[in-house]
């Protein structure tokens, strides 16, 4: 305790302060020895983990942003590989489609030309042998008309004549 003298002036000091000015004076001595720079260490090494967690945090993140920009290149490369392979199978698709499209045109064309052909064919077939026919009906009705049998070459004259009026339409009915 510390008490002051009103008149005179003067401190009085008491014995315990000054014990406790010493204990504290030793105290802060040893700690600042012994303990401070323990923690100041202690405290520097956090430190500096911290901070080198921080920058392999900060080359962890870079790494990751820059695998992240490759995947999303290749993906991208993906993308346009896959368009490519698309737009090809639809432009061979297409060409498939008019190959085969003018294929069968052109099957249809030849069928309907050979149908032509057989039905012509046919149809020619059909007047030669009616024509064979009348020629046989008009002999068999010139000798009952006449009444007597045409030799070879009056026969032909008379068919051909037949025949081509038949043919032009000028025949009589």
């Amino acid at each position: 305790m510390v008490f002051l003298a009103g008149t005179a002036g003067v401190i009085d000091i008491n014995g315990t302060v000054i014990v406790e000015v010493i204990t504290f004076l030793l105290m802060t001595a040893i700690l600042a020895r012994y303990v401070y720079p323990e923690i100041v260490r202690l405290a520097e090494a956090r430190q500096r983990q911290v901070a080198d967690q921080l920058k392999e945090a900060e080359r962890e993140r870079a790494a990751a942003e820059a695998r992240l920009k490759e995947a999303e290149a290749k993906l991208d490369d993906a993308r346009k590989t896959a368009q490519g392979v698309i737009e090809a199978a639809t432009k061979s698709a297409e060409q498939l489609r008019q190959e085969l499209k003018q294929k069968a045109e052109d099957e249809a064309r030849r069928l309907l030309e050979t149908a032509r052909k057989e039905i012509e064919a046919e149809r020619l077939k059909a007047i030669q042998s009616v024509q064979g026919e009348v020629a046989g009906l008009v002999v068999a009705a010139t000798e009952k008309v006449i009444g007597e049998t045409l030799d070879v070459a009056k026969h032909k004259q008379l068919i051909e004549r037949a025949i081509e009026e038949i043919a032009s339409g000028n025949g009589s009915r």
